[in-house]
Parts: structure tokens; sequence; C-alpha cells
């Protein structure tokens, strides 16, 4: 009875012992079967205290990025992936990395780096159907995305183009209002000048009727004195 009091107690006390020394793969399962339960913030924890014992444990890095990812953290998530891109070494592994680096990458509308994390997750899993999938996906929204720019710019040349064609109409327009006042003030220079050309000649022929009844006037004057002398 002794005896067996004593191995239940250090099995007990072994128990604990390693209960209080959990390793990386402990928190790792740990954080494994919370992500299951959908208990997101409690699984990073795990995750990170995985990291903690091996900071260089890809496997708790692709963990925590997921977690972090299904927390709508997106720029941490990536950086947990392509910091176990670069130490995974494992195919299967790098193809799950760099299909969630897509998809990361593939709602931030950043198409062209998306596909090429698609294409090398290929490269890595050539079998991956639903990667292919979305590869197909992002390479039609590139298409779609170059195109619409490009209508978008068209339609930007065009509004330039218009916008000079006004531009040019209007000051044609301008041009054309502003030698028309001109053509209309040198016409009324013209025909202020006939008009004073007109009152001058009609003021010198006054004048010079003026001045033969006035010489008329004298010789009558002049003969009249005449002719009384005469008398």
């Amino acid at each position: 009875m002794i005896r067996k009091g004593y191995i239940l107690l250090m099995l007990m006390f072994v128990s604990v012992f390693a209960y209080g020394q959990k390793t990386e793969r402990d928190y790792l399962r740990s954080g494994n079967k919370l992500y299951k339960d959908s208990l997101f913030v409690k699984a990073e924890v795990d995750y990170r205290k995985a990291l903690e014992l091996n900071p260089k444990s890809a496997d708790a890095m692709y963990n925590l990025g997921n977690s972090l990812l299904m927390q709508e953290k997106a720029k941490e998530a990536m950086e947990q992936f392509d910091a176990a891109s670069r130490i995974e070494k494992d195919k299967s592994k790098l193809a799950r990395i760099y299909h969630n680096m897509g998809v990361i990458l593939q709602s931030s509308k950043q198409l062209p780096q998306c596909i090429e994390a698609y294409k090398e997750s290929l490269r890595n899993n050539p079998k991956d159907d639903e990667t292919r999938y979305n590869l197909a996906l992002a390479q039609k929204q590139l298409k779609d995305q170059q195109q619409q720019q490009q209508n978008q710019d068209q339609n930007k040349e065009q509004k330039q183009d218009q916008k000079q064609d006004d531009k040019q109409q209007n000051k044609d327009q301008q041009d054309q209002n502003k030698q028309e006042q001109q053509q209309n003030q040198q016409q009324q220079q013209q025909n202020q000048m006939s008009k004073e050309n007109a009152e001058q000649l009609l003021n010198a022929v006054m004048q010079d009727e003026k001045n033969v009844q006035d010489k008329v006037k004298k010789q009558i004057q002049v003969q009249g004195r005449k002719l009384e002398k005469d008398w």
C-alpha cells in the first residue's frame, strides 16, 4: 500500500511537472484545438507562446497567420506568412502558405503580387485545384482592372481633348468678337470722320457764301457812294 501510494504520488508529480513545462508542440496542439472551436484570439495566444519557445517554427508562424487572418488582421497575418515562407522547406506546406498570401493580396486588390503568390503555390503543389481557380480568377480581375483603367485613361484623354477644343473655340470666338469690335470701332471712326468732313465742307461753303455776300454788299455800297458823288 505504501509502495502504491508512492508510485501514484510520483506519477502525479511528473504529470504536474510536464504540464508546467509545455513544449512548442503542446502549444501548437492547444492552439489548433482552440482554432477549430473558432476561439481565434485564444489560439493566437498559444501560437505566440509556441513561437517564444521556438522563434523559427514555421508551423507556429503559419498557424498564427491563420488566426490573425480570421480576426481580419490581414497585414499582421501577411507578415507571419511571409516569415514562414522564408523558413519552410516542405513543398506542401509552402503551397498552403503562398495560397493564403495570395488570398490576402487578392482581397486588397494587389493583383499582380497575388498572381505571383498563387503561381508560387502551384509550383510547390501543381495539383491544388482551388489555387488554380483562384489564379484564374485573379488573372481575369487583373485584365478587367487594366481594361477599366484603359477606358478611364481614354475618357480622361477625350475630356482633355474636348476641354482643349472648347478652349480653342472660346479663343477663336473671342478673337472674332474682338475683330468685329475693332471693325465696328473703325467704322464708327470713319463715320465720325465723314460727318466731321461734311460739317467742315458745309461750314466752308457757308463761309464762302458769306464771303461772297459780304463782297457783294461792299460793292453795292461803293457803287452807291459813287452815285451820290456824281449827283
